[in-house]
């Protein structure tokens, strides 16, 4: 059985933190890194390390150091468009904590890491103030992911069920999850 330590990024992790998620975006998602969608990605330390109210965790495999797993936190809602307006109109930016890029490293998956790095995100937010709803959207086409999300949130759009709709749910999870 491994342990794993979960802890705030700090600089020294960004380059193993961001290797967790391009493997992702390239093997799960089958995407490939799209700089509209994954900017981020690429400028870590601005859009979770230096902000207030944003954050990046890294799951780190006690064992060898290395980071397995990752999550991030921020104030900003989905956007319109991609995402329908009255999605972005529910989750204003500012008053929202996005979740995003809770990634785990697939020979990883299956030992409770996204559950404890969702629930130290949801702490986080509940500390730092000012949010009154936790977003998140994830493609059911990764697998797990769907199931992971509901049982964790609500969701409260499957665009699959919209005429030409994406491969994209909507979900909103309690703050106190």
């Amino acid at each position: 059985m491994r342990n794993y330590g979960i802890r705030a990024a700090i600089r020294d992790d960004i380059g193993a933190a961001r290797a967790v998620m391009l493997d992702t975006v390239y093997r799960d998602f089958g995407t490939g890194y799209v700089p509209r969608w994954h900017g981020d990605i690429i400028d870590l330390e601005g859009a979770y390390l230096r902000p207030e109210r944003h954050t990046l965790l890294v799951a780190v495999d006690e064992e060898d150091g290395g980071v397995v797993a990752t999550a991030a936190l921020d104030s900003r809602g989905p956007a319109h468009p991609p995402n329908p307006a009255w999605i972005a109109e529910r989750f204003p930016s500012g008053e929202t904590a996005q979740l995003r890029r809770v990634y785990v490293r697939a020979e990883h998956r299956r030992r409770g890491l996204a559950r404890r790095l969702v629930g130290e995100l949801l702490d986080f937010a509940a500390a730092a103030g000012g949010y009154r709803s936790v977003y998140l959207h994830t493609d059911p086409a990764v697998p797990g992911a769907e199931d992971f999300w509901r049982s964790m949130g609500k969701a409260v759009l499957d665009e699959r069920e919209e005429s030409g709709g994406a491969r994209v749910v909507h979900f909103e999870v309690a703050m106190g999850a």
